[in-house]
């Protein structure tokens, strides 16, 4: 036929020369799309993928497993004391316990010493006082209704022996004025030059009456240690000139009224009132200990 049923579903190929298909893959009376669907018509399934039993994932059971390990607890580094060797140790433990023995006694003494007078201060008052004196003597000028409002300066003149043998006479050296000098400015000014002489001084008074007659039976110690201070500024200042020797002092204050504020009506007089002390001969241990203390200083 020359004419092909338009309404055919048949694939129309070109004809060959004799009318025959061509030749080639497609004569076999299949095409490369036809061979799948004839395989799957004569197995009536679809193909599916095999795998071989060696390439197969295994499952494992599961079973008890171990319990995890806790992490490891540190161990605290030892400090302070405990990081000494045993021998430091003992040694430190055996200071602490001085220190705090002996803060005990000290706050004792001092709480004995400000307390009204009692049946231990009657009979242990030389002891308490030989704690307290001079260095942590307690006062309540500060605190008193009307506290202290004088300038006292402490003032010495010494009988010194020159090289030559003559005794000279010095003029008076003004102590309380060379320790205010060397406060003056100073962020960290000593406890010497701030109390020493000062103390010595209220020491000296109060054991003495008006007339310089020692009171109790600390008036004698009072006495040489205030001409104990004094014969050592005299050695530092050089009275008398190189090579003198201090033969005998004289001591004395000098007492001013701290002028009242503008707006107070108190009248105070403004004249100094002097205390000159007896002339006392200087042992020559006193000179001995003034110079050695000079030198390590």
């Amino acid at each position: 036929m020359d004419a092909y049923d338009e309404g055919s579903k048949a694939r129309h190929l070109p004809d060959g020369p004799d009318g025959s298909l061509p030749e080639g893959p497609a004569s076999a009376g299949s095409t490369p799309d036809s061979t799948p669907c004839a395989d799957q018509e004569s197995t009536g399934q679809e193909s599916v993928p095999q795998h071989h039993d060696s390439q197969a994932p295994t499952a494992q059971a599961p079973g008890p497993q171990a319990p995890a390990a806790d992490p490891p607890v540190p161990v605290p580094t030892p400090t302070g004391i405990a990081s000494l060797p045993l021998r430091s140790q003992v040694v430190a433990a055996l200071a602490l316990a001085v220190v705090a023995v002996v803060a005990c006694v000290h706050l004792g003494m001092v709480f004995l010493h400000v307390a009204p007078s009692n049946t231990v201060t009657k009979q242990h008052g030389r002891a308490i006082d030989d704690w307290i004196y001079p260095e942590f003597e307690q006062n309540w000028k500060l605190f008193a209704p009307n506290p202290l409002q004088q300038n006292i300066d402490v003032q010495v003149r010494a009988q010194v022996r020159g090289a030559d043998g003559g005794i000279t006479e010095t003029g008076w050296y003004d102590l309380s004025a060379l320790d205010g000098a060397a406060i003056d400015g100073n962020l960290l000014p000593s406890h010497t030059q701030q109390n020493e002489l000062r103390r010595a001084w209220d020491f000296y008074i109060g054991t003495h009456d008006n007339d310089n007659h020692p009171v109790g039976l600390r008036g004698d110690l009072s006495q040489r240690y205030l001409r104990r201070i004094v014969v050592l500024r005299l050695d530092r200042e050089g009275a008398g000139g190189k090579g003198a020797v201090v033969e005998s002092v004289q001591v004395r204050s000098r007492t001013t009224n701290v002028p009242p504020p503008k707006w107070s009506e108190e009248q105070v007089s403004d004249t100094p009132v002097l205390r000159e002390l007896p002339w006392w001969t200087v042992p020559e241990e006193d000179v001995t200990d003034a110079r050695t203390e000079a030198s390590a200083g």
